[in-house]
C-alpha cells in the first residue's frame, strides 16, 4: 500500500477500538503511534511528528477538533482524517473550517478508511517528490552560481536577476543592475555584429548562442567572458526569458593578445600552446606526487597521486600542514634546513620518509620550489616528488641479503677451525657493546655488528696443516698464518658497498696494535680504524677464553691481567677501561653464547 511509506498517529479514547486498530495500523504504516485522548494525541504529535493523523472527535480532556485545531496551527498541511459516531452538522461545519481531509462515520469501515488513507498518502507522495525536486533544483542552482556568472533578462533585454559572481566581476550591486538594460555592461569596442548575431540566434532561431564578449565594469575597465545565452521557451515555443551563463576569461584573452602582439603568435597557435601545457600538466600529475602550500605552510592543493600514496582524502589534507604525514625518524634539523632553504627563495631537494594514514612508511624524492610574484615575493611553495618506496624496499632487501651473506661468510671462515663454535656470534656482540660504550653512532654500531663476523674470513686461504695444527706454530708457519689479515682485506676490496667496505677494514686491521707492533701494515694509535681497534679487543678476549686445537681456554683472571698489561700496547687504553668498567656485560654475552 502507498501509506506503508508513512507514519500514522491514531487517537481514540475507547480501549477496545484502540486494540482492534493496532493490527490494521501495523499492516498499512511504516510506524504508528496511539493516543488515548486529544491531549495525549497532541503530545505524541509534537514528539513523533507523524505524517498522517486519524482521530476520534468525542474524547475527554481535549476533543478531536480541538486537537486538530492546535495541530493545524503547528503544521497547516498535515493530513487529518476524523472518525465519529455522530452526525452533527455543527461538528461537520467545524471540521470543514479546519480543512479536515476526510470525515468517516463509525463504526469504522476499514475498506473506506484504507481508501481515504491511500488518497492522502498519494498527495503526500506528490508533495514529497515536489520537495525533493525543489531541493535538487536549488542545489543545481547553487552549483551553477558558485561556478558561473549568471544573469536573466526579459524579452526587452531588461535585467531581472544577477548572482553574486556577476556583481563581483562587474563591480555593480544588485540594486544598480536589476531593471536596467543589459547594455549597462556593454563595452563600446565590441562590434555591433556580434550582438546582432547573438539576438538572431536566440530570438529568431530560438537556440543557444555561445561566444566571447568584452564587457565594461562600473569603474570603466574591461573584462572578457565566454557566454552561453539560452532562450527559455514555454510549451508553445514562446520565449519567456533569457538566461546567460558565463565564465571570466580575461586572463586567457590578455595572455593570448600579449603573445599575438609581442611574439606574432596566432590565436590558433596560442590555443595549441595552452593545450600542450595542459597535457604537460596532466603528465606531471599522473606520474608524480604534487602538492602546494601557502607561505604559512598550509596545504592548498594536492593531486591524486598524493592522495593515493598518503591514504588521506583531500578534505583531510587541505588546510593542514605536511606534518600530517611526518615520520618521527626525520629530525627537527632536517625540517629546519629545508624551510631555511625555501624561505630564502632557493629550491630544496631531498628524500622524505613519510607515514601514510594507515601508518605505512613511504619515501619521496622531493623537490620544493618557491613560487614568486612579479615583485619576487614568495606566494606559495610547490612540491614535486617521485615515489621511491619500492627502491627503498629493494635497498632494504639487498642490505638484509648482504648481512646474511656476510654472516655466513664469517661462519665459513671459522668452520675451517673446527673448535671455534659460537666465536663469531660472541665477537659480534662484544664489538656491538664496545661500540655503544665508545659513543659511536647508531648507524656505525649496527654496521660493526654486521661486519665483525668477517674478521677472520682470510683464513680460507690458510692451509689446514697450519690452521688446525695442534701446538705452537713455528716462525715460518706463523708468518703464513699472519697473511690471513691481508688475504681477508683483498677478498673484500673493490666494492662500493658500505657494508663490504667496513668488512674489509675489520678483516685487514683486527691484528693491528695500538703501539704499532701488529700486522699486516704496522699501523698505530688512531691510524687504526675504530672498527679494527674494537674488533681486536673482542677477538682476543674470546679467543683466549675458548678452547683451541693448540691450547686450552685461559682463566678469566689470567685474561684480565693480560688486558691490564696490554693497555696502551696491544689495545687502545679507552677500550680497555670501558671493558673493565662493564665487565659483567661481556661475561653475560660469553655465557649466553657459550660453546
Amino acid at each position: 500500500m502507498i501509506s506503508k511509506e508513512f507514519t500514522i498517529l491514531f487517537v481514540e479514547d475507547n480501549a477496545d477500538i484502540r486494540e482492534e486498530m493496532e493490527l490494521y495500523l501495523a499492516s498499512i504504516s511504516k510506524e504508528y503511534y496511539i493516543g488515548e485522548d486529544g491531549l495525549h494525541g497532541l503530545e505524541l504529535f509534537k514528539e513523533k511528528k507523524p505524517d498522517i493523523i486519524l482521530s476520534d472527535i468525542t474524547m475527554p480532556k481535549m476533543n478531536g477538533l480541538e486537537m486538530a485545531g492546535q495541530i493545524r496551527a503547528i503544521s497547516p498541511d498535515i493530513p487529518i482524517i476524523l472518525l465519529t459516531g455522530q452526525n452533527d452538522i455543527e461538528l461537520l461545519k467545524e471540521a470543514i473550517d479546519l480543512s479536515i481531509d476526510k470525515y468517516i462515520n463509525k463504526p469504522i469501515d476499514l475498506k473506506s478508511l484504507t481508501i481515504a488513507i491511500n488518497k492522502v498518502a498519494e498527495i503526500l507522495n506528490v508533495k514529497l517528490e515536489m520537495k525533493q525536486q525543489a531541493t535538487l533544483l536549488e542545489q543545481y542552482k547553487n552549483i551553477v552560481d558558485m561556478n558561473s556568472i549568471v544573469s536573466k533578462t526579459d524579452m526587452n533585454d531588461n535585467i531581472t536577476y544577477v548572482n553574486e559572481q556577476f556583481c563581483a566581476v562587474s563591480g555593480y550591486s544588485h540594486a544598480e543592475l536589476i531593471g536596467k538594460k543589459r547594455s549597462i555592461i556593454r563595452h563600446p569596442s565590441m562590434p555591433v555584429e556580434v550582438y546582432q548575431e547573438m539576438f538572431q540566434t536566440i530570438k529568431e532561431d530560438k537556440v543557444p548562442w555561445r561566444g566571447e564578449v568584452k564587457n565594461r565594469k562600473k569603474d570603466g575597465t574591461y573584462y572578457w567572458v565566454f557566454l552561453t545565452v539560452n532562450p527559455i521557451l514555454d510549451y508553445e515555443k514562446n520565449i519567456i526569458e533569457i538566461i546567460t551563463l558565463s565564465t571570466d576569461i580575461t586572463y586567457e584573452v590578455d595572455m593570448r593578445e600579449y603573445f599575438q602582439n609581442q611574439l606574432n603568435i596566432t590565436a590558433k597557435q596560442f590555443s595549441s600552446a595552452v593545450h600542450i601545457s595542459k597535457e604537460y600538466e596532466k603528465a606531471i600529475n599522473e606520474s608524480t606526487v604534487v602538492s602546494r602550500t601557502n607561505i604559512a605552510g598550509e596545504i592548498i592543493y594536492v593531486n591524486n597521486q598524493f592522495i593515493e600514496v598518503s591514504g588521506f582524502s583531500k578534505d583531510e589534507i587541505i588546510g593542514r600542514r605536511h606534518n600530517i604525514v611526518k615520520h618521527p625518524d626525520n629530525s627537527k634539523e632536517f625540517y629546519s634546513n629545508m624551510w631555511k632553504t625555501i624561505t630564502s627563495g632557493k629550491t630544496w631537494s631531498g628524500v622524505f620518509k613519510n607515514l601514510s594514514k594507515t601508518q605505512d612508511e613511504y619515501w619521496l624524492n622531493m623537490t620544493i620550489v618557491p613560487i614568486t610574484d612579479e615583485a619576487n615575493n614568495i606566494t606559495e611553495y610547490m612540491s614535486i616528488s617521485n615515489n621511491i618506496t619500492e627502491v627503498f624496499h629493494l635497498h632494504e632487501e639487498v642490505n638484509r641479503t648482504q648481512k646474511d651473506i656476510i654472516y655466513k661468510m664469517g661462519q665459513i671462515g671459522e668452520t675451517r677451525s673446527a673448535e671455534t663454535g659460537n666465536h663469531v656470534k660472541r665477537v659480534a656482540n662484544y664489538s656491538k657493546e664496545l661500540a655503544k660504550l665508545y659513543g659511536l653512532s647508531d648507524e656505525d654500531i649496527e654496521l660493526l655488528f654486521i661486519v665483525s663476523p668477517m674478521h677472520d674470513i682470510g683464513k680460507v686461504g690458510i692451509p689446514d696443516s697450519i690452521l688446525n695444527k695442534r701446538g705452537k706454530l713455528d716462525d715460518d708457519e706463523f708468518e703464513i698464518m699472519k697473511t690471513h689479515a691481508e688475504i681477508g682485506g683483498k677478498v673484500l676490496s673493490g666494492s662500493k658497498s658500505p657494508v663490504l667496505s667496513a668488512a674489509k677494514i675489520v678483516a685487514n686491521e683486527h691484528h693491528e696494535r695500538w703501539n704499532g707492533g701488529g700486522y699486516p701494515e704496522g699501523k698505530s694509535g688512531t691510524d687504526i680504524h675504530i672498527f679494527g681497534r674494537i674488533t681486536a679487543l673482542a677477538d682476543v678476549f674470546d679467543a683466549l677464553g675458548s678452547d683451541r686445537c693448540y691450547k686450552k681456554a685461559w682463566s678469566e683472571d689470567r685474561i684480565f691481567q693480560l688486558f691490564r698489561d696490554e693497555r696502551g700496547k696491544h689495545f687502545e687504553p679507552k677500550l680497555v677501561d670501558l671493558f673493565f668498567q662493564n665487565i659483567e656485560l661481556f661475561l653475560n654475552i660469553k655465557e649466553k653464547y657459550k660453546d
